[in-house]
């Protein structure tokens, strides 16, 4: 909870809601956000997600449970609704008493009525305003609201812009996200009206993080100059770090794209245990969700997670996908969850006394 010494405008509705000591929320990066990661967050005084997304079935569990034994503060999980085993994640959560969960494409109007009939509090990502409307009508307690500068897959409406209007076209908390490292940064987003932030590649960028230092040498070598937008990954708009692989994708013809798709399809399908009708049935959702999407690009959105780990957990930056926001260009320290964390309420409390001045 909240510490009394903490200034009155860090101490918000987003903290009273989760039940969280600061305004600050770690985003669930798969391959990334691991129980480690999860409960440093959580024990340095923010909220942190685990990401089942990346996850086997089996590994659903032992996860939570883990996350569980490191640390007594509350955090959430965060999964994708379409995903194989997703009824299950429910299950789970709901059993294991998780304070929140966190979704973004394709919501389950059933997953969610479930979850919040246990008193889960539900914390869908959005990039628009008309997407964070629909989500509160189908139960969202806080909406995360990630502007253009996010890492990841993201929208086109800078920060500064989409925060405001969705503080406006909403009731619910909204946490700000895109862009966002330090205590100035936290201030701006109150400022704006939010009740928090997210940050993922900040929090991929500490040193509970299990990235790789070969792939952290490539973060810490991009400038702002060197992270853009492409399509090429899965069809959809996501901000990556450019690199060796993604401008393969970007001059590649459609029949070597979708040669590369097939391949790393079948090597996520066994990686992650999902059958060809898991595949098709994940395709098939992102295909009603995005209906430009080619045969190709639907192939690739299903298993995209293999380009990613390639980077994020085999150490070979070069040869696949490296998420990551605008703010990736600014960055070149590797923090404790902790002294991040103490830095950036720290920053905040000094920006907010300057003001008040």
């Amino acid at each position: 909870m909240p510490s009394a010494s903490l200034p009155a405008a860090l101490q918000t509705r987003l903290c009273e809601v989760l039940g969280v000591r600061y305004p600050i929320i770690q985003t669930a990066m798969g391959w990334v956000a691991t129980p480690e990661l999860t409960a440093a967050s959580c024990n340095a005084g923010a909220f942190g997600f685990l990401a089942a997304a990346t996850l086997r079935p089996e590994e659903f569990e032992p996860s939570i449970v883990k996350v569980q034994q490191l640390t007594d503060q509350p955090f959430g999980v965060n999964f994708l609704m379409e995903q194989p085993g997703a009824g299950d994640i429910v299950d789970l959560i709901i059993a294991h008493k998780v304070k929140a969960a966190s979704y973004s494409r394709a919501p389950n109007a059933e997953y969610i009525g479930r979850l919040k009939k246990a008193g889960v509090i539900c914390v869908p990502t959005v990039g628009a305003v008309r997407h964070a409307q629909k989500a509160v009508q189908l139960g969202a307690d806080v909406i995360i609201a990630q502007g253009g500068e996010g890492g990841g897959h993201t929208g086109s409406v800078p920060t500064s812009i989409l925060i405001p209007q969705v503080v406006d076209a909403v009731k619910v908390p909204v946490v700000a996200a895109g862009g966002f490292r330090d205590g100035r940064g936290l201030v701006a987003a109150l400022a704006f009206g939010a009740t928090g932030i997210a940050m993922g590649t900040r929090f991929l960028l500490t040193a509970e993080s299990p990235l790789p230092a070969e792939t952290a040498k490539r973060y810490f070598a991009a400038t702002v100059n060197d992270i853009f937008v492409t399509r090429q990954v899965d069809g959809l708009p996501q901000r990556v770090i450019r690199n060796e692989f993604v401008g393969r994708l970007e001059s590649s013809n459609p029949l070597v794209t979708f040669l590369r798709a097939l391949r790393s399809g079948l090597e996520y399908r066994k990686l992650s245990g999902a059958s060809i009708q898991d595949l098709l049935t994940t395709a098939l959702t992102l295909r009603r969700g995005e209906d430009s999407l080619t045969r190709t690009q639907m192939l690739m959105a299903a298993n995209a997670a293999i380009f990613v780990r390639r980077a994020m957990v085999e150490g070979r930056p070069a040869e696949g996908v490296l998420p990551g926001g605008v703010v990736a260009g600014v960055i070149s320290d590797r923090p404790s969850c902790a002294a991040l964390i103490e830095g950036i309420i720290s920053e905040a409390t000094q920006t907010l006394a300057t003001l008040a001045k």
